[in-house]
């Protein structure tokens, strides 16, 4: 059916917007669960060795979705290192550039592990809501709904 009457219009174009708002709030969240979980992976990988930025930059790319510009990994190194989670010092080696590498401090091991623990009880109950790895979680509503609409 052809879409030329006013109301058709307003309701494709409400669809459209509606649409829009929808997948811009789905990378909306998505950006604030990376910039969430970003620090602790740096951790965490700072925790295996000491690494230079773009070593850092490299590793976190290989995660799937996990940075989306190496922009954002020199400022929260930068973070880090003022919160006492990281160190960093030059190292000057005759076969390449002189690099900064950052350690984890004994402040910042601490740090992950209970960033650790904390993650996987959020996880969850996350998961829990959700219904992930369960066949109903396509169709459930979270508890508190599903007792407000009895």
């Amino acid at each position: 059916m052809p879409l030329q009457t006013p109301g058709n219009v307003v309701t494709v174009v409400m669809l459209c917007e509606t649409r829009h708002h929808v997948r811009h709030g789905r990378r909306a969240e998505t950006t604030e669960l990376r910039r969430g979980v970003l620090g602790p992976c740096v951790l965490a990988l700072l925790a295996e060795r000491p690494r230079f930025g773009l070593e850092l930059v490299r590793d976190l790319s290989r995660a799937d979705g996990l940075l989306t510009s190496e922009g954002t990994v020199y400022p929260l190194l930068n973070r880090l290192r003022d919160a006492g989670l990281v160190t960093s010092r030059w190292i000057h080696d005759d076969q390449t550039r002189p690099r900064r590498y950052y350690s984890i401090t004994d402040q910042g091991r601490d740090h992950l592990v209970a960033f650790r623990t904390d993650w996987f009880a959020f996880a969850a109950a996350v998961d829990g809501v959700l219904g992930v790895g369960t066949d109903s979680g396509r169709n459930r509503r979270p508890r508190r709904a599903a007792r407000e609409a009895t």
